[in-house]
């Protein structure tokens, strides 16, 4: 199954990467100078489980001088990924104190599980602390920390072999294979409010394999959790002011981040301007990717008007029960989609769908625009 420069693991298509012998010579060249640096004491290795653990082997295999080795394990779950919550599984081991540490990583990227593992030793008195890791993305790394050693650095492309999975797949596989992005779809999705477009993204993400962003949730979620840029935009709606664009763009940049395995994207609620949308095509263009299509769900304001009414009278939301308001929601979205509308149709993205009917017809009518899609 390895030996094949493409492979599939459930869903995802994976083409080769690196080879066997491209991997084992990135361990060789960390324990050659981890061992040059600590050829006079015995240092602790500690191993990063789940992803680390045929690294760790075969960097103990080409470490020649007396060490010991133990290991951690942290847990991201997959259901709380979005919150950046990071529970600790197996704990530091007993005997570090007056003892060099030396944490062995399979790959570091964004740095949100080195934190957790720098705080796991900030209260030891180790005698010093160092980071390895056999991959580096230097270019998504937030720089917070030195990494001490590494292998070989990797662009930012979703990995998996030699300890690396997809959805707990394909850790045993001796080389390593990178996501085939070639069918990625990431969508822009507009439509005024009662449109469903909502409830469309949600049958499309599930159809596609697409991770949903809504703006508004990205939002709450931040200034809920208190993120620094939660803090940030706060500080700035504290005062009546909008919320500059960058931080915005960097709140969707840590949302895709956290999404590697996704197949795409859909962006709702942003952009709102041609500015932001420029800001999304750049943000997006630095990840070698790009929105593929934007859709407008249309109807009539009439219809709408009475579906929002009616959805009043159960969802108790104000502004669902006074039609004056409703209509002066429609004319600002007319006046902020127009621009974008425009856009998007000069890079022959735009597309608009019959948003009335049944949610199985609108569905139908929006996969045949994103089948059609490269």
């Amino acid at each position: 199954m390895d030996k094949t420069d493409t492979i599939k693991i459930l869903d995802k298509n994976f083409e080769l990467f690196l080879t066997e012998e491209e991997i084992l010579n990135a361990v060789k060249k960390v324990a050659g100078e981890i061992a040059a640096d600590y050829k006079d004491e015995v240092p602790i290795f500690v191993g990063v489980l789940n992803g680390a653990f045929m690294f760790v082997s075969d960097f103990l295999k080409n470490y020649p001088y007396p060490c010991e080795v133990s290991f951690v394990k942290l847990s991201s779950y997959r259901g709380l990924t979005s919150t950046g919550i990071v529970e600790t599984l197996l704990d530091v081991p007993d005997n570090i104190e007056g003892r060099s540490v030396i944490i062995l990583e399979d790959i570091i990227d964004t740095g949100r599980t080195l934190q957790e593992l720098v705080h796991l030793f900030s209260n030891t008195n180790v005698k010093n602390f160092k980071i390895a890791s056999l991959f580096f993305k230097s270019e998504v790394y937030n720089g917070e920390y030195t990494i001490d050693y590494f292998g070989m650095k990797i662009p930012d492309k979703f990995i998996v072999g030699y300890g690396l999975d997809y959805m707990e797949q394909g850790r045993n596989l001796k080389a390593v294979y990178q996501i085939n992005q070639s069918h990625m779809i990431n969508l822009v999705l507009f439509g005024k409010p009662g449109a469903g477009k909502g409830t469309q993204a949600g049958y499309l993400k599930e159809k596609y394999n697409l991770k949903h962003i809504s703006t508004g949730d990205v939002f709450r979620y931040n200034i809920k959790n208190n993120t620094k840029l939660g803090q940030l935009a706060k500080s700035y709606m504290d005062k009546g002011d909008l919320v500059p664009d960058e931080v915005t763009i960097s709140m969707l940049k840590d949302e895709v981040e956290k999404n590697p395995e996704a197949s795409g994207f859909i962006f709702d609620g942003f952009p709102r301007t041609t500015a932001q949308a420029e800001a999304l095509d750049n943000f997006l263009d630095s990840k070698d990717m790009k929105i593929h299509a934007t859709i407008a769900l249309e109807a009539q304001d009439e219809i709408l008007i009475n579906r929002l009414l009616e959805r009043g009278k159960s969802s108790g939301r104000s502004d669902d029960q006074d039609e004056e308001k409703i209509r002066n929601r429609f004319e600002e979205y007319n006046q902020k989609t127009a621009p974008l509308k425009e856009f998007y149709e000069a890079q022959g993205k735009f597309h608009s769908v019959n948003g009335i009917g049944d949610i199985e017809e609108i569905t139908e009518r929006l996969s045949k625009v994103i089948d059609t899609l490269s």
